[in-house]
């Protein structure tokens, strides 16, 4: 089982814009930052290009697919949240908070990734919309695969039944958790909490309840990671916001945005350095606007290629 991958889909936005449906349960959005509709896409849309090239240039294989105009999809450049790759030949879709979230979900990119790769089956979970359960893809999940750990904070995103039937079902043990930003409210994603590398981890420790710190803290351990904390203050820059991969040389990096970059300490920069090559990306608008950052945009394919 590998813990990294070097094949990434993404989505590029043809209407990206702040999405009112999600912003209640995201306190990373910010509504002072909307401008007028074409104006946000056209931003983020140069800054979605930028980071694909970015990434290329790092010989990331970046399978990018056009977003369509209808039905109209604000936050479809976040794609990780709707679907997940596994190793075995799955692809599971997952219930959604929003519901124009809920239209992101596309076979037709599942059939067009099944020409490269091999898909043995589709796990649709979609259906647990209809008795509101909900649980986010590996934006509500961070899963060690190696381990076979999952770490989820609850959130109104990530509802506990379905967590552990996720668990059961997949043979996860599932590490769940509160996390809570500045003002006491559950923060809507795991993947803005932490980031899980091979080896490493980056958490905000700060902003789950003590409690419950001791038991998130001995799951790292256990799997040999390497605990590189950061402050709520960083946390609020994206900087739990990272995905660790590998490009075509096998060289291991750790994806982010140029925020999330620029609010790391010296210290903690060394640190990571130990363990991958910083990568990282001006992603300002589809920050204030979606509330997600570099992990958000990206959906690891494990999938096995066909020969």
């Amino acid at each position: 089982m590998k813990a990294t991958t070097s094949h990434i889909m993404m989505i590029r936005p043809v209407r990206f814009d702040f999405n009112v449906q999600t912003a209640e349960s995201n306190s990373f959005q910010n509504i002072n930052a909307k401008t007028d509709a074409q104006s946000t896409q056209n931003q983020a849309l140069a800054e979605f290009d930028t980071f694909v090239t970015r990434l290329r240039e790092e010989g990331v294989t970046v399978w990018v697919f056009e977003d369509t105009p209808e039905p109209h999809t604000p936050d479809s450049i976040f794609p990780n949240n709707w679907v997940s790759f596994h190793e075995e030949g799955r692809v599971v879709l997952y219930p959604m908070y929003a519901p124009n979230r809920r239209l992101e979900r596309r076979p037709d990119l599942i059939e067009a990734l099944g020409k490269n790769f091999q898909i043995q089956e589709v796990h649709d979970l979609a259906e647990y919309e209809e008795d509101n359960l909900f649980l986010e893809g590996t934006g509500s999940l961070i899963l060690d695969r190696v381990a076979k750990t999952a770490y989820v904070c609850l959130s109104p995103r990530a509802d506990a039944k379905l967590i552990a039937i996720f668990g059961q079902y997949y043979g996860y043990k599932m590490c769940v958790f509160d996390a809570v930003d500045r003002a006491g409210k559950a923060i809507y994603h795991t993947n803005v909490v932490m980031c899980l590398g091979s080896n490493f981890a980056v958490i905000c420790l700060e902003c789950i309840p003590e409690a419950q710190r001791n038991e998130v803290i001995a799951c790292l351990e256990e799997a040999g990671k390497e605990i590189i904390e950061i402050t709520l203050s960083q946390l609020e820059n994206f900087a739990g916001n990272m995905l660790h991969i590998h490009n075509d040389k096998n060289e291991s990096l750790l994806v982010m945005s140029e925020r999330a970059y620029l609010s790391l300490e010296e210290a903690q920069i060394i640190r990571l350095t130990c363990h991958a090559r910083l990568i990282h990306s001006p992603l300002t608008v589809i920050e204030n606007n979606g509330g997600g950052s570099a992990r958000c945009m990206m959906a690891e394919i494990f999938l096995p290629t066909k020969a």
